[in-house]
């Protein structure tokens, strides 16, 4: 009995040694006259700009990759289909603890034993998790230690060193492993030991049967796009003189160089007006066009996942992480007609700080990194080609709906009485 074709692992060029495909490529059929024949052939060109996102890489870190489903339609995968599966057998392991957090003393020893003893991973823990006396002090405890690699975020690069990731807390464990990963993310399975835990699905009880199942390759996972920041300090003769609550005082000269910096980033970018009781006032690039100028609090840009963050709470849509879309939310904006808006992936994004700014402005990337933005800055956002693979308890679909009920409560309301019928002859 023929059970159909066989999903084999996908892997894009990276996998084979190859070279990544420049983002933008598209298809366009050539025009067609009254004469030409429906079986007209088209061509590929380079596309120099695309409304929609790059594709994400397919690979995970340096052993994982995403299943491909030979059923799919034009090569758009159903979200319910994405599966993981792995290059070659997984064999180490990033085991992320929230910090300052005593509740999870016992389920992280638990799990770092059953890692290592058990299935013979090599666990790799940040050297300030281990730092903790409540794990120093712990003697038995401290010969499963001593085979574990440790690591110092910022100073020890782990990115070709980690198969796949265990996060053990709140949402905020998931930001973190994402911001340690600035190229290919390895998978990421999250438990909920947290406050929320949106995006945290798994639940601690029955860890050691679910992590077998993760290593063996059965899961579902959910790419959640992340957004590539560039933060550039243009080189300028004169900056602005800012007080301490960063009102703009004078013009003062200084020798600057050119300064880039980069991130990816998970949730959102955050543009506030800091210390400042001005009202912000930075002016939004679409693509190299002023769209608009923001006066208030501050400006939201949010991936689909970040929009259930900040975003939310600002008044924007929630958005499916399947979607391609980058959402721009104003903070308090002194305007009555100013509304949340969602724009494809694939255009750009630049913020800069308006020529009659009386303040300067403040970033921040997934709440972190925070710093001010002067005159003559700018921050340019799009959509990043380095997703974050999570990993889904059941489905991306069923996973997004059970945390929008779970944890946010999605439209609950105290039902309506059916009518009986005595009521109806009212």
């Amino acid at each position: 009995m023929d059970g159909g074709p066989e999903a084999v692992p996908y892997c894009c060029a990276t996998c084979e040694g190859g070279e990544v495909p420049n983002r933008g490529l598209g298809r366009r059929y050539k025009s067609r006259s009254l004469s030409t024949s429906a079986a007209t052939t088209y061509s590929e060109y380079r596309r120099s700009q695309s409304l929609h996102g790059p594709s994400p890489v397919t690979t995970f870190g340096p052993k994982a990759c995403m299943l491909k489903n030979p059923h799919a339609v034009m090569h758009i995968q159903d979200p319910a289909s994405q599966r993981l599966t792995w290059n070659k057998p997984p064999k180490s392991v990033l085991v992320i603890k929230k910090i300052r957090d005593s509740s999870l003393l016992q389920p992280f020893k638990e799990l770092c034993i059953f890692l290592t003893e058990v299935k013979n991973m090599i666990v790799y823990v940040e050297k300030k998790v281990l730092d903790d006396p409540a794990i120093t002090g712990d003697e038995n405890f401290g010969t499963v230690t001593k085979k574990f690699c440790t690591f110092r975020e910022d100073f020890d690069d782990i990115s070709n060193r980690i198969d796949f990731i265990i996060c053990l807390g709140g949402d905020g464990t998931l930001l973190y492993a994402s911001s340690l990963f600035q190229d290919s993310v390895p998978p990421v399975m999250a438990f909920h030991l947290g406050s929320l835990g949106f995006l945290t699905p798994f639940k601690f009880d029955t860890y050691q049967s679910q992590v077998t199942q993760i290593i063996e390759g059965n899961a579902a996972i959910v790419l959640r796009s992340r957004l590539q920041v560039q933060v550039l300090k243009e080189n300028w003769e004169e900056k602005d003189a800012v007080d301490e609550k960063g009102v703009i005082l004078t013009n003062e000269e200084h020798e600057m160089g050119r300064k880039a910096l980069q991130y990816q980033v998970l949730n959102e970018v955050v543009v506030d007006r800091g210390p400042s009781s001005y009202l912000s006032n930075v002016d939004l690039y679409l693509d190299g066009h002023l769209i608009t100028t923001v006066q208030g609090d501050g400006l939201i840009v949010s991936t689909p996942t970040g929009s259930t963050a900040y975003a939310l709470a600002a008044g924007a849509s929630m958005i499916h992480p399947n979607v391609p879309a980058i959402m721009i939310t104003p903070i308090c904006p002194h305007s009555l007609s100013f509304r949340p808006i969602v724009v494809p992936a694939g255009v750009e994004l630049k913020i800069k700080l308006s020529r009659d700014a009386r303040n300067t402005a403040w970033v921040s990337f997934d709440g972190r990194k925070r710093q001010e933005i002067c005159h003559g800055d700018s921050i340019t956002i799009t959509t990043s080609c380095f997703p974050v693979p999570s990993i889904c308890f059941r489905d991306p679909v069923n996973d997004w709906f059970e945390s929008l009920a779970q944890c946010l409560h999605w439209n609950v309301r105290k039902k309506q009485n059916y009518l009986n019928s005595e009521d109806e002859e009212f």
